[in-house]
């Protein structure tokens, strides 16, 4: 049995994870590696991608980052999430404010400590990288279209930190990167529309609530049926093996998304679509294996 102390270091423990959303840290680790192996260095032995150092310290640097940006979008935003996430929010609160700063502050220090083992180059990426985390919390995010593109681009910035170091300059990974960042421009509007309640007591300027849900709708329409462009063009252009799975599904869950987006009218109903583009993206993840299944054997 766990003594009341013991019980205590573990709602604390749960409560940060969840403030700086591990789950979340973890499909980055493993996006960034398999990125890695079956794209960006698809020419090197297997061996030497899973034991680059550099490599191991670009994603602790990433992962630090991504962590530390987490924490202080939860410190500006506690108060509109308890009106949002309810629930969520009580689990977060159990850290104090303080300790959050405190973990915030480490885990930056800890990304340029890392990032200073590759290169004084991936020290000023890093750096600025955690600026314009901190700036999008800060002053960005308020803002309607500049939010939603800053936010699309931060998410997408720390695997360009991978694509810079491979120097792979392939046409394909620009697609690629041209899917997963409309996917996320999606997901972000759609959030918008889950947390209307929330932002309009604290006077977030967002799309949905400067122009209404139809025009939100609108745009999401337009952003959908844009990401039908890199699926296109990966499907039929490019040679990307059994992954060509993934993009007829992820074409049908984005006609079922349309579908579903314009009959929503309440938080579930966006709920459900926030989860299907985020497991769309998720899926994108683990499908890079299917490029090329057999690559791992061959390398090695």
């Amino acid at each position: 049995m766990l003594t009341r102390r013991q019980k205590h270091i573990l709602l604390k423990f749960f409560s940060m994870f969840s403030v700086v959303r591990g789950y979340n840290i973890l499909v980055l680790v493993v996006a960034q590696y398999l990125s890695s192996i079956y794209i960006l260095a698809h020419d090197k032995p297997l061996h030497e991608v899973l034991f680059d150092v550099n490599l191991f310290m670009l994603v602790l640097a990433s992962a630090a980052t991504i962590a530390s940006g987490y924490i202080i979008n939860n410190f500006y935003d506690s108060e509109k999430d308890l009106i949002n996430r309810p629930q969520k929010s009580m689990l977060d609160r159990l850290v104090s404010q303080n300790t959050k700063l405190s973990f915030y502050f480490t885990l930056n220090f800890l990304a340029v400590i890392f990032a200073s083992y590759v290169s004084f180059r991936a020290v000023m990426f890093f750096s600025v990288y955690i600026f314009l985390i901190w700036f999008y919390s800060h002053k960005l995010k308020k803002m309607p279209f500049v939010g939603n593109l800053t936010s699309a681009i931060l998410t997408i910035l720390p695997f360009f930190a991978i694509f810079i170091y491979y120097r792979n300059f392939e046409k394909v990974i620009f697609v690629h990167a041209l899917f997963l960042f409309l996917m996320v421009s999606i997901k972000e509007l759609t959030k918008d529309l889950e947390n209307i309640k929330g932002d309009l007591v604290q006077d977030y300027q967002t799309i949905p609530i400067l122009y209404g849900e139809k025009v939100s709708k609108i745009m999401l329409t337009v952003l959908i049926v844009l990401t039908f462009i890199p699926a296109y063009l990966l499907l039929f252009h490019f040679e990307i093996g059994y992954m060509y799975y993934f993009f007829y599904l992820s074409v049908l869950l984005l006609l079922v998304f349309l579908f579903l987006l314009w009959n929503s009218k309440n938080k579930n109903h966006y709920l459900l679509l926030h989860n299907i583009i985020k497991f769309i993206i998720v899926a994108g993840v683990l499908s890079v294996v299917l490029i090329k299944p057999s690559v791992v054997l061959s390398r090695i």
